[in-house]
């Protein structure tokens, strides 16, 4: 299969369908190595990884909890608990972020945050290229000060994503694309 024909047949494996072994240090590194090639205007290297596993995914799940409850209050705890369960889907979570420089000159933030967005497309097609399962996830938790300060992150910084990583149990399903002729003008000024 050539690299063209790989990202081209590139699919999300949903989070139940990711079981262990997640990556171990060697291939998580090369992993984060490819989110690390992503385009980067200025060289601001404008990303942050946090690697969940183990049991800080069970206290991710309770940062979930908390911060819905802060969120609503009167959230059924029922959903809740399907709540704090969502970090336990898979054995490795890989949280990007955009760790971003206000005001810059030349990189707008608009570009840095794109950065860490490409930075997240690497690490999916790297975690895939070496056989793993991934997608990327976000939602409410993601745009949640109380999430980002429990993680640590300043105020600056985004969560621009969860990517979820595991051993697919199931295989994969290809997808039918659109048409990228739907999408496209050629401009003539």
């Amino acid at each position: 299969m050539t690299p063209l024909d790989f990202i081209l047949q590139r699919v999300s494996t949903p989070a139940n369908y990711l079981d262990a072994p997640a990556p171990n240090r060697e291939q998580l590194h090369t992993i984060l190595q490819a989110g690390t090639a992503a385009p980067d205007h200025c060289a601001l290297r404008p990303w942050k990884f946090i690697v969940i596993e183990g049991d800080a995914r069970h206290k991710l799940g309770d940062v979930f909890v908390e911060a819905t409850r802060l969120r609503d209050p009167d959230w059924p705890q029922d959903r809740l608990e399907m709540m704090r369960k969502k970090p336990l889907r898979a054995p490795m979570i890989i949280a990007v972020i955009a760790d971003i420089t206000p005001d810059h000159n030349k990189a707008p933030e608009v570009e840095q945050l794109l950065s860490a967005g490409a930075a997240a497309q690497q690490i999916l097609l790297a975690a895939t290229a070496m056989g793993f399962g991934a997608i990327w996830l976000t939602g409410p938790n993601a745009r949640d000060a109380h999430v980002k300060g429990a993680l640590g992150l300043a105020e600056k910084d985004h969560i621009v994503g969860f990517i979820y990583v595991g051993t697919s149990s199931k295989e994969r399903i290809a997808v039918s694309r659109p048409d990228p002729n739907d999408f496209l003008t050629h401009w003539q000024g």
